[in-house]
């Protein structure tokens, strides 16, 4: 019989995948102790009865984070200012998960990324947790269905549809190479003050949001526009001016970690589509930059 202690190995994997279907580190760590608490609650004959509890937990922490995702629309209405899921770095555990075939390795690093992340708060919970499983992790659908309670049929059309608003998302993001360039760009300029370099990386229609969870300041608002968005960074920096903004590799690309007093402040995350800026993120919220301290 497998008992609580014999599992704790599925853990580091149960939190790859809550994290990438609710989007913070601390919502991922609820769902996944939700999910031994249910089978700490099992009687000994009905842990006996499962065949594979790994294959138990994951299912159980499916659902969980179904629930979970049911009532984040309410939650996010209650959210002070703007809400973006929580940037990780790469060597955190929730980035890394075995992939179900190395030529998924991309997606996997990619599924991390603050732009998929966004892509995926605009899926229903039901094509969000089937795109995880499938796409992501490589489920089979047989089993995908026995985890949301859906046909397999049902769920080959979530994913579908899931997978449609993904590849709108991701159509006309940069290549890396490209994005880092324009990214090492952007940073020069914000560091020499100059608005017309700034301005010159941004797209015409760029939009930046911050998210300070209503514990730092932030704003409540996306700023949008090169012009008001290249004022707001150059704002920002000169109201602090003893902060270090330091090159980050993230999982969208080159970003930032902003230090001042040897504390993070805020970690930067950059959009980039058509050969400009398109997304500037900047995280502010200190319960979701604890992995970065």
């Amino acid at each position: 019989m497998e008992v609580l202690s014999d599992l704790a190995g599925e853990r580091s994997g149960l939190m790859a995948l809550a994290y990438r279907m609710l989007g913070t580190v601390a919502d991922a760590e609820d769902a996944v102790q939700e999910t031994y608490v249910r089978w700490y609650r099992l009687s000994e004959d009905e842990r006996a009865a499962v065949e594979n509890p790994a294959a138990w937990l994951t299912r159980v922490a499916s659902r969980v984070c179904l629930d979970v995702l049911g009532s984040a629309r309410v939650r996010r209405e209650q959210y002070v200012g703007e809400w973006l899921p929580e940037p990780v770095p790469a060597a955190s555990p929730v980035a890394a998960a075995a992939p179900p075939d190395p030529l998924d390795r991309v997606t996997l690093d990619d599924s991390v990324s603050t732009a998929l992340l966004i892509v995926l708060e605009a899926l229903t919970p039901a094509q969000r947790v089937v795109f995880v499983l499938h796409d992501v992790f490589g489920m089979p659908f047989d089993e995908v269905a026995e985890a949301v309670g859906r046909t397999p049929a049902a769920c080959r059309q979530l994913a579908t549809a899931a997978r449609r608003h993904v590849r709108d998302g991701r159509a006309r993001r940069a290549s890396r190479a490209l994005h880092d360039q324009l990214v090492a760009a952007f940073a020069d300029a914000c560091a020499t003050g100059d608005l017309d370099a700034l301005t010159t990386v941004l797209a015409p229609d760029v939009e930046l949001r911050s998210d300070g969870g209503g514990k730092v300041s932030a704003a409540r608002r996306p700023v949008r526009g090169a012009d008001d968005v290249g004022r707001f960074l150059l704002g920002l920096i000169r109201q602090r001016p003893e902060a270090t903004m330091s090159p980050i590799q993230t999982a969208d690309g080159l970003g930032f970690i902003v230090h001042d007093a040897g504390i993070v402040e805020a970690v930067i995350t950059v959009g980039v589509a058509d050969a400009a800026v398109t997304d500037v993120w900047i995280m502010r919220n200190p319960d979701k930059l604890t992995a970065w301290e």
